[in-house]
């Protein structure tokens, strides 16, 4: 009986052990790229105006967000000055300590807002996977920072090069990673061996958005949804196959670049000039239907919802996100009809932005303004509990009336929050005292 009650005591230990070990940020959005943050433990509220840093450490600019595994934080940017490069980059975790980098040459060639790459070190298993904003495509051994293999996707599939260069992060799906880089010769949408980066499939005669993939469940089958220059896509991973699709024309340019999201069998994207579409997923087969359309007449008179840079999030049944210049909404699933809308969250200012993530009933939102905000929000309206200044905005991203932004996506992992700016990326620990 002593054993029985010892067996339970070190099962009981190891289980909590194990949960208290945190989670990691290994992708874009984290790992499952819904914006959900699942530890325990967590501060509710801020002692400080500014955050206390554990560390900070240079780095040069650019709009990536930093991806965080096995104690160790991996961040691109670029290199402008003598030479022009771009840069990955791995640190440890605790310290900020350089483990390795991995430096190419890049020139960006028609590219606006040239501040660095956008997107996000993707790490799968022992591998790291970074993406350029040229279409530079690299395979790390994700410890010692090895090149395992490496594309010039530019040069081998003709991107029709996005004006801002591509940014979508790329999407690991079992043994392929998709791309939407819009290259020609139905290249829209690509798909690579994780191991090898030989090509598996390619579709679509798409143009590439910003909007990076993402990966459901709908009827039993995984099924990958790009959002590309012209249409919101339901895709086979492993084949190609479309599944669906839903036409999502943008009369003045191709600027999608939130991340689609899901709750319940709704699909939602939102856009600057052309606002919001929801969709209605069929629980029965692949297939999506729109529920509602809407668009305002222009980024000033805005209906429903027009994000830029921030991705929505859903919640019930209620939508909530940043329109064109920094109002905070919450508007009617069903409908997309506005509940209420708040302008406190970040200044005020064309292209404004907050990053939300939710961690149980709370939403933490990192703004513009470099303050990462404890809010509840709720169809009665923004409650916020906390805000502080976690990193000073700075002004090649943008040179917002010289105050600057930061654009990029914090990570959040290991009861802490990692942020980058054009300067440093910096660590505070956000566990409960």
């Amino acid at each position: 009986m002593a054993v029985n009650f010892l067996h339970i005591f070190f099962a009981i230990f190891f289980v909590c052990s194990d949960l208290d070990k945190g989670n990691d940020w290994p992708d874009w959005r984290g790992a499952k790229r819904d914006g959900k943050w699942h530890e325990k433990g967590i501060v509710k509220k801020f002692e400080k105006e500014r955050l206390d840093l554990k560390w900070s450490v240079p780095v040069s600019a650019g709009y990536s967000g930093p991806s965080v595994s096995d104690n160790r934080v991996y961040l691109t940017d670029r290199l402008s000055d003598s030479v022009q490069a771009e840069r990955v980059l791995c640190f440890d975790a605790e310290t900020g300590k350089t483990l390795w980098t991995h430096s190419y040459t890049c020139e960006y060639s028609g590219v606006g807002y040239p501040a660095g790459p956008r997107a996000s070190v993707i790490i799968d298993e022992d591998k790291a996977y970074s993406l350029g904003t040229m279409g530079h495509l690299f395979c790390f051994q994700k410890e010692t920072g090895e090149v395992l293999w490496q594309r010039d996707l530019n040069k081998d599939y003709e991107i029709r090069m996005p004006i801002w260069g591509i940014a979508g992060s790329p999407l690991i799906v079992d043994d392929n990673i998709i791309l939407n880089i819009g290259g020609v010769n139905n290249a829209g949408v690509i798909a690579l061996s994780k191991h090898n980066g030989e090509e598996i499939w390619r579709n679509l005669a798409d143009d590439a958005s910003y909007s990076a993939p993402i990966l459901i469940e709908q009827a039993g089958h995984e099924v990958v949804v790009v959002w590309t220059g012209q249409n919101v896509v339901g895709m086979d991973p492993a084949t190609g196959k479309v599944y669906w699709s839903e036409q999502f024309v943008q009369q003045k340019m191709i600027i999608n670049i939130s991340t689609p999201v899901i709750e319940n069998n709704y699909l939602f994207v939102s856009s600057f000039y052309d606002g919001s579409m929801l969709l209605k997923l069929d629980d029965t087969k692949p297939a999506a239907t729109r529920v509602w359309r809407r668009q305002g007449k222009s980024e000033r008179v805005t209906d429903a919802l027009h994000c830029i840079i921030s991705t929505p999030l859903i919640q019930g049944d209620y939508i909530f996100g940043v329109d064109s210049y920094g109002e905070l909404r919450c508007l009617e699933l069903l409908t997309g009809d506005r509940v209420w809308e708040d302008l406190t969250a970040v200044k005020k200012a064309r292209w404004a932005n907050i990053h939300f993530v939710q961690n149980g009933e709370l939403t933490y939102m990192f703004n513009e303004n470099g303050e990462l905000i404890i809010a509840e929000l709720s169809e009665k309206g923004f409650h916020e509990i906390s805000r502080a200044l976690l990193i000073e905005p700075t002004t090649v991203q943008l040179n917002r009336s010289g105050t600057g932004v930061t654009w990029a996506h914090p990570a959040f992992a290991n009861r802490h929050v990692f942020v980058r700016s054009d300067k440093e990326l910096v660590c505070a620990d956000l566990s409960a005292k």
